[in-house]
């Protein structure tokens, strides 16, 4: 599936070529529990980058350089996804965290995981960095976003799938021609989290309902490897077990 698989030229993202015109850039310097997926799908009019890791380096030299036009979407407000959205112009987010993001609270970021964390980075991002001065900057979002909003970028169309429970205004995108859904922190191949504050287990029952009717060809998680259907039944099959007491109904 990969075409190669480099860096950014400073070393800081991982930059891996896939088939269909899709990216995918991550930290390797960053610990693993802040470490997303990156995703760059490339359209005959607009590009779309989805998620934008923790900010600690420029991301827009490795996704902008060719000066086509380009809209960031964030799976959720989480650091780890949202760090460099306001390198962007255009931003969309979920209406249901969309308003918070001209501030970037703590309560929505949770940036403070990643400031306790024993060992944050493998290396410094840059000289006179201080992981006790991390925050996430502003990214006022232009776009607040829908379930069922269409993201069109000329050749190709994603729709946006509300996939509340790891956080309210979590989302997924899913571009039907070719079966391809890029999940977010809803799905992915390692373990879910569902126990931050605002973290919902009955909402993401629902939301583990719906991803199971819905047929793929692929899922490009927010995190980890991209996995078939298959194992995307293994993987909801797994939570739900764990999660759902016998005879309880979805919600509950």
């Amino acid at each position: 599936m990969s075409s190669g698989a480099g860096s950014d030229g400073h070393g800081w993202y991982g930059i891996r070529d896939l088939a269909g015109g899709v990216r995918l850039l991550w930290e390797p310097h960053v610990h693993p529990f802040a470490r997303c997926n990156i995703w760059h799908i490339r359209g005959r009019d607009r590009d779309l980058l989805i998620d934008s890791g923790t900010g600690l380096a420029p991301l827009a030299p490795s996704v902008c350089a060719s000066g086509h036009p380009l809209i960031a979407i964030a799976t959720h407000g989480h650091f780890d996804h949202v760090g460099g959205l306001h390198e962007f112009a255009q931003r969309g987010a979920h209406e249901a965290e969309a308003a918070q993001f001209a501030t970037m609270p703590e309560r929505l970021t949770l940036a403070q995981l990643f400031r306790e964390l024993p060992e944050p980075v493998t290396r410094p991002p840059h000289a006179g960095w201080s992981c006790a001065d991390y925050q996430v900057a502003p990214a006022p979002v232009g776009t607040p976003l829908a379930d069922g909003d269409r993201v069109d970028l000329g050749d190709r169309v994603l729709r946006v799938l509300h996939l509340p429970g790891h956080s309210p205004g979590s989302i997924g995108l899913f571009e039907e021609h070719t079966g391809t859904l890029y999940s977010g922190d809803a799905l992915y191949d390692g373990e879910l989290i569902d126990d931050f504050p605002t973290s919902d287990i009955g909402h993401y029952l629902v939301t583990m309902e719906r991803l199971r009717e819905l047929r793929v060809s692929v899922v490009h998680g927010g995190h980890g490897p991209s996995f078939d259907e298959r194992r995307k039944q293994v993987l909801i099959g797994e939570y739900l077990q764990g999660r759902r007491r016998q005879g309880c109904p979805a919600g509950d």
